[in-house]
């Protein structure tokens, strides 16, 4: 490496390091945003990764409570999960006692074709309707980044670009006829994918060149994000205008989430030591409660604008990389391209 790319690194460096702290300090001196709240009566709403200890779960809490018939998706048993929903939904304020039927937890596994298309099929058949599709799952396997090779799905696919983009994609162009038609009746369908600020480390020309050498779990999991946000506004340049389905995507903030504890699996020692500093690191992140507040009101308010990027509660301005509308075209391609050749 040239003395040019170890300034350029070096830059890079400092520049996260400077965003960090400008985040950090505006989270700790600011008011923490929140919802305001919306009837949400009649409206069935999807909320992918709502396990225990997530923002899912607290998405789906606050939208049954509001009155929309919420199903949520997980890897985890969903017995306990639906019996922990029905249980904090009875101290939720303004609920009534129909919360119960308004939420339902199913296993869905967005890495397994198989597992998404039958939770396409099993929602179609009970549900007429599909208002709000809310793809909220994601994994990061490895936060620590010291993997040196990269780590595969069950397919043989890099774990974070299966997971965040492929298989959100999948399951959002399943269900893209029913959003579509429900759009068309009703006058407002929305798709709402969390992303995450990181997604500004993505690069565009990584997408279509050969994976780098040196594997860096940050760069794929930025990667992935940076095509969430392509993928959202790709789904509002052809959805919106005949189908009346409106898409956006949020940075939910830097949240301590069940994402963060997992991202250390299979390091015990960095995980007693997550452990140990966690107590003292709690103020430099959300409480979930407050994470969840942008994805609540991206999947409630009206009018929503579609087609942009969200944090706190807000319309923010996306980077020039994420508004390459040739890269989003090209990316929908590729990734509808591989759906079509899954065997299912």
């Amino acid at each position: 490496m040239n003395l040019s790319e170890e300034a350029s690194k070096l830059r890079h460096k400092w520049n996260d390091l400077a965003r960090l702290i400008f985040h950090t300090g505006r989270r700790l001196v600011s008011q923490k945003p929140m919802a305001e709240r919306v009837d949400m009566t009649g409206k069935n709403v999807i909320i992918t990764g709502g396990a225990r200890q997530s923002i899912g779960y607290e998405v789906a809490k606050t939208l049954a409570a509001w009155g929309a018939h919420v199903t949520v998706t997980s890897l985890e048993d969903v017995e306990p999960l639906q019996q922990a929903l029905h249980s904090d939904l009875q101290e939720m304020p303004g609920k009534d006692s129909s919360y119960e039927r308004r939420v339902v937890a199913r296993h869905m596994n967005l890495c397994d074709p198989r597992s998404v298309a039958d939770f396409v099929a099993w929602y179609g058949s009970n549900h007429e309707r599909l208002h709000v599709l809310v793809n909220n799952a994601g994994v990061f396997k490895d936060i620590a980044g010291l993997s040196k090779t990269p780590i595969l799905s069950d397919d043989g696919i890099e774990i974070h670009w299966r997971t965040n983009f492929l298989g959100t994609f999948h399951l959002t162009s399943l269900l893209l006829p029913m959003l579509a038609e429900t759009g068309r009746l009703t006058g407002d369908a929305r798709v709402v994918i969390t992303s995450s600020h990181v997604y500004e480390d993505g690069r565009n020309e990584l997408f279509f060149s050969e994976e780098p050498e040196d594997y860096k779990s940050w760069r794929s999991y930025s990667q992935a994000k940076l095509a969430l946000v392509h993928l959202s506004f790709e789904i509002q340049r052809r959805y919106a205008k005949e189908y009346n389905l409106q898409s956006v995507v949020l940075h939910p903030g830097s949240v301590r989430t069940n994402l963060t504890s997992s991202g250390l699996d299979g390091n015990p020692a960095l995980k007693a030591v997550h452990r140990l500093f966690e107590p003292a690191l709690a103020p430099f992140f959300l409480k979930l409660e407050h994470g969840a507040q942008t994805t609540i009101t991206c999947a409630t308010k009206s009018p929503i604008e579609g087609g942009r990027y969200y944090e706190r509660c807000a319309v923010a301005e996306a980077s020039e990389q994420a508004n390459d509308e040739a890269v989003a075209k090209r990316l929908w391609e590729m990734a509808d391209g591989w759906v079509s050749g899954l065997s299912v």
